[in-house]
């Protein structure tokens, strides 16, 4: 396994994950990959996701239902199972996601399988219309529903936040920039390219990261604030 930049503990359980698998899956074990913020210098302890592409000859049912257990042990990890077939034919349908996997990864064991990925940019700025729209619906629904809910509203302005940079950052892709992974720089490069309220940005990552708090009143705010930027972004990707 490749030097990882994790705490010991979190390095074993991914050790104990990856054996685990290949005593499972033997040939039938294509690969595993590490991505995301796991594979880089973003990672938190007990914040952050362990995403782990697993790709196996076959993702049946049954084939699944083999690591049942493996996975009780191991519910820091939020393993993604596929098969390679599925990989080169669905490319075209989530580029965002294949982007984000290829852009921060180590291969932990086997075939390298997101090397050679091809994204069209047609399709990427069709995704990211669609999900950021999506988002922008979801929030106002969301809003109707938990008004007077505080904390289900920070809750759901979390959640919609962070959907929303990984969106934006492929926005930034599309009119051809290569932008950071680091969510600090990737905040100061979205307020310079887009009308948004930088400072409610960044108070939003800190209390999504722990840093700060906010109070019922800063909730409404923010998720006032968040709403109509979004609806500007999502403005000018309709026009790109």
């Amino acid at each position: 396994m490749p030097e990882l930049n994790l705490p010991l503990k979190i390095k074993i359980k991914l050790e104990d994950f990856c054996e685990g698998l290949k005593k499972i899956y033997g040939d039938g074990l294509i690969s595993v990959t590490l991505y995301g913020s796991g594979a880089s210098r973003e990672f938190l302890h007990k914040v952050s996701n362990l995403n782990v592409l697993v790709v196996l000859a076959s993702v049946g049912l049954e084939d699944l239902k083999k690591s049942g257990g493996l996975l009780k042990k191991s519910s820091v990890i939020s393993p993604l199972y596929l098969d390679q077939d599925y990989i080169r034919n669905s490319v075209d349908i989530f580029p965002i996601e294949f982007l984000d996997m290829r852009e921060n990864y180590q291969v932990l064991y086997g075939k390298d399988v997101l090397k050679d990925i091809v994204v069209d940019t047609r399709n990427l700025r069709f995704q990211c219309e669609q999900e950021l729209k999506s988002k922008l619906l979801g929030l106002r629904q969301a809003y109707l529903r938990a008004q007077k809910d505080a904390a289900a509203l920070k809750g759901i302005l979390i959640r919609a936040f962070i959907s929303v940079l990984h969106l934006t950052r492929n926005v930034l892709r599309l009119k051809g920039e290569n932008p950071p992974y680091k969510k600090e720089e990737l905040l100061a490069r979205l307020a310079a390219e887009f009308p948004i309220n930088g400072p409610a940005w960044e108070r939003i990552l800190a209390v999504k990261q722990g840093r700060q708090k906010s109070s019922a009143k800063d909730t409404l705010e923010l998720f006032g604030t968040f709403t109509g930027d979004l609806e500007k972004i999502v403005g000018i990707v309709d026009k790109m």
